[in-house]
């Protein structure tokens, strides 16, 4: 297969380009350390980048920015950072994308436990990826020409620890080779309006 990865610069898209890569060729995408560009935060962005790539078989994100802060001083721009990018970055790689996928590919789009077991500070990445499982489950349902759509839903990375382990307490940590699996099982498999959880 012809496979796009969006996010392809970050841990879990290093680790699921290693694993997809293996079988399928991979074109890797990010905003500035990658073969091709994007800027999910600007649909003109995500068309030339379907304009450059051309038709694929499966794209994956991988990516997606939001603002963690307290809910008291979170303001409107502050969760715009996340409805923006990671939200509306996920769906208009969807929508966009349309055209550019052959018959019977797939999306993967990425959401994170906050959706379900919210921390303090995470109320605009626990609205934002309740929102992409949504959107997910309602786009399966209406998707042209045999085209699939899955969530892979992550727990912390073990990579990411170091830094963002005092967020999590009494969270158990995966590591990215093992969330890569849920991108693989979504892209190699045949299920659709599915949330792969790795917890």
């Amino acid at each position: 297969m012809k496979i796009l990865v969006v996010g392809a610069s970050g841990t879990i898209g290093k680790a699921v380009v290693a694993n997809l890569a293996q079988r399928h060729q991979v074109l890797q995408a990010s905003r500035s350390q990658s073969p091709f560009k994007v800027d999910l935060t600007s649909p003109t962005s995500i068309r030339a980048l379907y304009e450059e790539v051309g038709t694929v078989d499966a794209v994956l994100a991988t990516t997606g920015h939001v603002k963690f802060a307290s809910l008291e001083t979170m303001s409107d721009a502050d969760y715009r950072i996340g409805i923006t990018d990671k939200l509306m970055g996920q769906v208009n790689l969807v929508v966009l994308g349309i055209p550019y996928l052959s018959s019977g590919g797939s999306f993967t789009l990425t959401s994170g436990i906050l959706g379900e077991q919210p921390i303090p500070q995470g109320s605009s990445a626990a609205m934002v990826n309740g929102a992409i499982e949504a959107f997910a489950r309602a786009a399966a349902i209406e998707l042209p020409r045999g085209i699939r759509i899955n969530v892979v839903n992550p727990t912390v990375l073990e990579e990411s620890l170091p830094v963002y382990g005092d967020f999590f307490p009494g969270m158990e940590a995966a590591p990215a080779r093992r969330v890569a699996l849920a991108y693989q099982r979504s892209v190699e498999g045949r299920q659709t309006g599915q949330v792969y959880r790795v917890w």
